[in-house]
């Protein structure tokens, strides 16, 4: 339900299988009043009208085509009496708090049509979970005589969230291309007029700092792209200690660089999951590098994994400066950052963590993370495993050692 067209397509359909519903459910009234009259006449001179059950039947189809509409629907005929509601807007007569909001906006909007009033009303529901519902109001049937009137109910919220993530996500990339290509062209100004060979060195080191930068940005947009492309990656029994032991390796440098010990002991070598090796090893460098950046110098960074019922836990703990709790729920969004300047520092994009979010959901899985501040974080990998009944049984482990340069 993304664009416009579609919406206001859908709104046509049942307005049509409303004004229908109406007009069936009066025909349907006057057949049977006829029916009751026979009866009130005599018995014995009461006979089925013709088209009573067909009427009925009409009814049926019509309302059961309106039961498959994920909206919520109520219709009310010309004299303001109820004639149908749909499975969907039954929800807001037997809830309570959210729902019993809703349904007295339903009845509000009917009053305001039949004063005039707006057609179309927003209602925000702060929840938990927040939702924003879009409520229609409109009129049946031509002329001056209306056949009824409809109300529909139409949940908007994951339609306004992603409006939301595409507004922010062109606010953001523009801004972090935007810093290091200014910082560019202000470099280029000044070396094109400093004389002097150690500012000019040092200046370029920088431009090449900054140049490095848009390439990182560049290539965590191109990878998340790629994964998010890949909503149904081939499936095929990867080891974990495989993926890890690749993952080790491209964080390599960057350990080194820090003084950080990357523990691996506790990856156990028969563990497998079923999934695209290129994603996995994604995700997991992505959380090794997260965890290396934002620890202190010298401080280890661990791996592990367990097997949990039919899925494969790949654990990456630190002892680094936390998440503040209030930053928990939004760490995974893109270029979401907890410390703006620290991750400026340390080279950060600000994509990773939404590369390891897609990756999880690619794989029918989830991340999960803990973290005090101060203390250290826990990010969690659940992945199906390649082996859910009847495994192979864990015979080994692996250690993939980072040697720490002399300092």
């Amino acid at each position: 339900m993304g664009s416009p067209l579609v919406v206001v397509t859908v709104v046509l359909l049942v307005v049509a299988l409303a004004t229908t519903v109406v007009a069936s459910v009066a025909s349907y009234r006057r057949l049977r009043v006829r029916l009751e009259s026979e009866v009130s006449s005599g018995p014995e001179q009461a006979h089925e009208p013709e088209g009573l059950r067909e009427a009925e039947a009409a009814r049926a189809r019509l309302a059961g085509a309106l039961e498959a509409v994920s909206q919520g629907v109520v219709v009310r005929d010309e004299a303001g009496r109820e004639v149908f509601r749909n499975q969907a807007a039954l929800a807001y007569v037997r809830g309570r708090h959210g729902e019993a909001l809703v349904e007295q906006a339903i009845q509000e909007q009917f009053a305001a049509l039949a004063e005039g009033g707006a057609l179309r009303r927003t209602l925000d529901l702060y929840g938990p979970p927040r939702r924003v519902l879009l409520l229609s109001a409109v009129t049946l049937g031509d002329g001056p005589h209306p056949a009824g009137a409809l109300v529909l109910v139409d949940d908007v919220s994951e339609r306004r969230r992603l409006e939301a993530v595409r507004r922010d996500f062109v606010t953001n990339i523009t801004h972090e291309l935007k810093t290091p290509v200014g910082a560019l062209g202000l470099l280029a100004d000044t070396i094109s007029i400093e004389d002097d060979a150690e500012v000019v060195r040092r200046l370029a080191a920088r431009m090449t700092e900054e140049a490095l930068r848009v390439g990182r940005i560049i290539d965590d947009l191109l990878d998340l792209s790629r994964i998010e492309a890949e909503e149904a990656p081939r499936h095929e029994p990867v080891p974990v200690h495989e993926v890890v032991s690749e993952a080790v390796e491209r964080v390599r440098p960057l350990a080194q660089r820090r003084g950080i010990q990357v523990d691996t002991s506790d990856v156990v070598r028969s563990h497998a999951v079923r999934g695209d090796r290129r994603q996995l090893m994604s995700a997991v460098a992505n959380l090794l590098e997260n965890a290396c950046k934002y620890s202190e110098e010298g401080s280890p960074v661990e791996l592990r994994s367990r097997v949990e019922g039919e899925m494969v836990e790949v654990e990456v703990r630190d002892q680094g400066i936390g998440i503040p709790g209030r930053d928990l729920e939004r760490v995974f969004e893109r270029f979401y950052r907890v410390d703006r300047a620290r991750s400026r520092e340390t080279g950060g994009t600000g994509l990773g963590l939404a590369i390891v979010r897609h990756v999880a959901t690619n794989h029918k899985g989830e991340v999960r993370v803990t973290s005090r501040e101060g203390e250290g974080s826990v990010f969690t990998l659940r992945l199906p495993s390649a082996f859910p009944s009847g495994g192979p049984v864990p015979s080994g482990r692996v250690v993939v050692p980072v040697e720490v340069e002399s300092r």
